[in-house]
């Protein structure tokens, strides 16, 4: 029986088949529907965020999503990075990528 070896030149080409998806999704998550976001927004985030300036205050315990906007850092893949592992204080979601994407773009829309 004969074991494929990954010679360096295979190992390149997987790499950068590996980070050219990566890339894809990356522009999958920063062309999201923001309107979609920011009803996903509404129904996950809005009990411990002010998702929008119709929203009525509740007990916040997050930083405001127009402030969020704001943030030189902000990113949809910081986003992702957050939901996927989020810090103790935060809530951890089930929501998809695309969901993620819809959200990230939908705070992104609030910036001014």
């Amino acid at each position: 029986m004969q074991i494929f070896k990954l010679t360096p030149l295979v190992m390149v080409a997987l790499l950068l088949l590996t980070l050219s998806g990566h890339a894809i999704d990356s522009k999958a998550l920063a062309a999201g529907d923001a309107a979609y976001g920011r009803h996903l927004a509404e129904n996950w985030c809005s009990s411990c965020h002010l998702v929008s300036a119709e929203q009525k205050p509740t007990k916040q315990v997050g930083p405001p999503f127009a402030t969020i906007a704001q943030s030189t850092t902000f990113s949809a893949d910081r986003l992702a990075y957050l939901l996927y592992d989020p810090h103790p204080k935060m809530a951890k979601l089930a929501l998809s990528r695309t969901a993620i994407g819809d959200i990230a773009a939908y705070i992104m829309s609030l910036k001014k």
